[in-house]
């Protein structure tokens, strides 16, 4: 009954759709991120390479289904093969976010401080819970968020920040 268990080519066999897997599953998050980002070109390419990989992957595992081992080797790869798209992805850093910074009292400081290191900034005067505080916008590459949360809280430990994608359209300060 359990005799594929014994068998080094099923084992191959599932090793094979693993790893296959993986790679088409990395291709199309990635592509997703892309698509999202709108660059077309760079979404064309995996979509062509993903789907490719996708074909040769499914047509094993379906020329093979007495094999447990693929079935298995095709979850466990589609599993890990999002998360590392999603870490691969994380690495790139591929584009901007825009931060949004909550200043009580140090507002124009943080400003400044990202304005000295190349950051664009806009301020604006806004009113939260418990009075007065300044809302600062500063929209970045994504591969320098860290850099720029680390200069807000050096001014300004208890600034409040919060991040989201964005896409440039027009003009602007963009640092880039």
């Amino acid at each position: 009954m359990f005799d594929f268990l014994y068998s080094p080519a099923a084992w191959l066999n599932g090793l094979l759709i693993f790893g296959l897997r993986i790679t088409d599953m990395s291709l199309d998050t990635l592509r997703v991120l892309f698509v999202v980002r709108g660059r077309k070109k760079v979404a064309w390419a995996l979509g062509f390479c993903q789907s490719a990989v996708f074909v040769i992957a499914i047509t094993r595992v379906l020329s093979d289904l007495s094999n447990p081992l693929v079935i298995l080797g095709y979850a466990a790869g589609f599993a890990t093969g999002n998360v590392l798209g999603i870490v691969v992805e994380e690495r790139l850093a591929i584009g901007h976010i825009q931060l949004q910074i909550v200043s009580r009292r140090r507002g124009p400081a943080v400003a400044k401080a990202l304005r000295a290191n190349g950051y664009g900034v806009t301020e604006i005067s806004a009113r939260g819970r418990d009075g007065t505080v300044r809302l600062l916008t500063a929209s970045v590459l994504r591969k320098d968020a860290t850099r720029a949360r680390q200069i807000v809280h050096s001014v300004d430990e208890d600034a409040f920040i919060t991040s989201e994608d964005v896409r440039p359209v027009r003009r602007g300060f963009w640092r880039a």
